[in-house]
């Protein structure tokens, strides 16, 4: 089965009612989706589809780890991943303009001719959605055994160097200025 069929849920035959999917996201999902910020993910997904009469409500459940660069020290980190989402899709006459004046992101039109729901986009954005903007090392597992102690060092030189000498940068500025 190809990987964009596994993710697409034939809505019109069910019934009513809510319906269950489950996903395990690994690193060969992201590859049509090109190089990520992070390796290693194991993510499982949780759907549920409610389906109503016009409207169908999506609710993702996220539950994994990735693996993502300190942005301190670059060491490899791995982080946990959890979080929900919610979408509602609504099946209207013509999709496309509605889809565009949308303001709420959590609100998608589709055709009432479709029969099927593609997902694995939502599960592409939900899952680096769920990865934290700041990736760092915590205070307590700081020039712990997972950190780059090379790196960690030598950020602290550069930090004694600007307090002593200040920062290059203002010196350059002020030559311009005239003051020295």
């Amino acid at each position: 089965m190809s990987q964009r069929r596994e993710f697409e849920i034939a809505f019109v035959g069910l019934k009513p009612g809510v319906h269950v999917y489950e996903y395990s996201i690994g690193d060969s999902f992201f590859v049509p989706y090109g190089d990520q910020d992070f390796t290693n993910c194991t993510t499982n997904v949780k759907l549920s589809l409610e389906k109503n009469n016009g409207f169908m409500q999506l609710k993702f459940d996220l539950d994994g780890k990735v693996d993502v660069q300190c942005d301190r020290c670059g060491n490899t980190l791995a982080k946990q991943l959890w979080d929900e989402f919610n979408i509602i899709v609504k099946m209207v006459e013509d999709p496309g303009p509605m889809n565009d004046q949308e303001e709420d992101p959590d609100v998608y039109y589709i055709s009432r001719g479709e029969s099927h729901l593609f997902v694995g986009d939502w599960l592409y954005e939900f899952i680096n959605l769920s990865i934290p903007f700041q990736k760092m090392c915590s205070e307590e597992e700081m020039g712990g055994p997972q950190c780059n102690t090379e790196v960690l060092e030598k950020l602290k030189q550069m930090e004694k160097d600007v307090k002593e000498n200040g920062h290059p940068l203002w010196k350059g500025l002020e030559k311009l200025k005239g003051l020295e």
